[in-house]
């Protein structure tokens, strides 16, 4: 069968991004069985014991209450289940000095629904024909921001500015204000903080002047935040979450031990709340309440901040470690090679300026050596200008063993080092010290 697809159905049909990607490298491990890859592709959380305990205990408590049969045998409120509400208030309140009442939380099935719903609230086309756009104020970033406007064109990105440090092999991308445009045709501004692929987070200095810029035209400021501080906690560096204003701030337990639960949490403006609860009860009437019934118990108690603290990110952090070490170790030190400053989240993100080959053919080459990462050209959405530095990148996940992770890294230096000796650059290596 071969139904005819609206404007919309097939846009929303297609894979985009890193999804793509990751049909590639599923049917790689399909047709190599009996042959051994190191997957450094996985955006999926390891499942770390303490973490799985903490689910177990909450579940365990959540049978043995009165609350269950109401918890899984009935409907809901469009908003989220009250007791979670209530919990995360209350933490927010007294961990940050706020003043959130229940109106001001939304609970979403994830934090991937919550961007669909405020893109299409706030992107694509009004009843005017006037275009809204979605900003991405700074590239690269989480490649879902590519799938979730049923209006492409509304996606907007810019290029950032590169901070270098050369000698160390080291670099970051901090937003280029110069080029940044927000303004009366800007719907709503996205962003994460740390950033799924490179790790990088946003200064609060920068995330201010984001929101500043953003406030007069009352333009919404979501800043995802599904690594971020208090839960899971998988930012490497100081920093503080931002609330108020016009920014929403956006959370996933997903790295937090629950990517089969479904749970996002949006803390924000009352009315920008309300809008996006609509939206939600038109789609799919609330959020899954087993989830969120295990959550409530976990962050009421305290336990969830604490795990992530003590366990989720020194667990992450000494991977990124790893691949720090292993690279500043193999990769010879006149080749043009960057790894961004590690800050946070489950990835490293690595830069090959004037790579002779694509990323693509890199991720294929490493293939042929038994290692599997993800092309950086995945994670540019709504980039519109050539950039050859979107060719030039890789991601590396910091979810294998740590021997894995060291043997891939090992390869993966080899192979970069035969792949610029045989290449026409191979005699500018110097190119670093420049």
């Amino acid at each position: 069968m071969d139904p005819a697809l609206t404007q919309f159905g097939d846009e929303m049909s297609r894979l985009t991004g890193v999804r793509a990607i990751m049909k590639d490298i599923k049917e790689t491990l399909r047709a190599g069985i009996g042959r051994e890859f190191i997957n450094l592709s996985a955006g999926n959380p390891l499942i770390l014991p303490e973490v799985e305990q903490l689910w177990r205990e909450s579940t365990a408590d959540l049978l043995a209450s009165s609350e269950y049969g109401n918890v899984v045998c009935r409907y809901g409120d469009s908003q989220g289940y009250q007791p979670l509400i209530e919990a995360v208030a209350e933490d927010f309140n007294r961990r940050y000095g706020l003043k959130l009442t229940d109106r001001n939380i939304l609970i979403t099935p994830g934090s991937q629904s919550l961007y669909f719903y405020a893109a299409n609230a706030f992107g694509g086309y009004t009843r005017g024909q006037q275009l809204k756009q979605i900003v991405l104020p700074l590239n690269p970033d989480y490649t879902g921001y590519g799938g979730v406007a049923m209006v492409p064109e509304s996606v907007v990105a810019y290029k950032p500015f590169l901070d270098m440090d050369a000698p160390a092999h080291r670099f970051k991308y901090r937003p280029d204000f110069s080029q940044l445009e927000i303004n009366e045709n800007t719907g709503c501004v996205l962003f994460s903080r740390p950033c799924n692929p490179t790790g990088n987070v946003l200064t609060d200095e920068e995330v201010h002047k984001i929101a500043a810029l953003a406030e007069p035209y009352q333009v919404p400021v979501l800043i995802d935040s599904a690594y971020g501080p208090p839960f899971p906690a998988l930012n490497f560096t100081d920093m503080t979450p931002v609330f108020g204003g016009n920014v929403m701030h956006c959370m996933s337990l997903s790295k937090a031990g629950l990517p089969g639960e479904r749970i996002g949490i949006a803390i924000g403006d009352e009315r920008v709340i309300q809008i996006l609860e609509c939206f939600q009860t038109n789609m799919c009437i609330h959020s899954p309440r087993y989830g969120q019934a295990i959550a409530a118990r976990a962050i009421a108690s305290g336990a969830l901040a604490d795990i992530a603290t003590e366990v989720i990110r020194p667990f992450y952090q000494n991977k990124f470690k790893i691949v720090e070490r292993t690279l500043d170790e193999s990769m010879p030190k006149d080749l043009p090679w960057f790894l961004h400053r590690g800050e946070g989240a489950i990835f490293s993100w690595l830069w090959l300026k004037d790579l002779p080959i694509t990323d693509w053919e890199l991720y294929q080459e490493l293939k042929q050596v038994g290692v599997i990462v993800v092309p950086g050209s995945s994670f540019f959405p709504g980039l519109r200008e050539e950039w050859v530095h979107k060719q030039q990148c890789v991601r590396i996940s910091l979810t294998a063993s740590d021997q894995e992770i060291e043997i891939g890294m090992i390869r993966l230096a080899e192979l970069v080092e035969q792949i610029y000796d045989r290449s026409s650059i191979s005699g500018q290596r110097s190119v670093v010290a420049s």
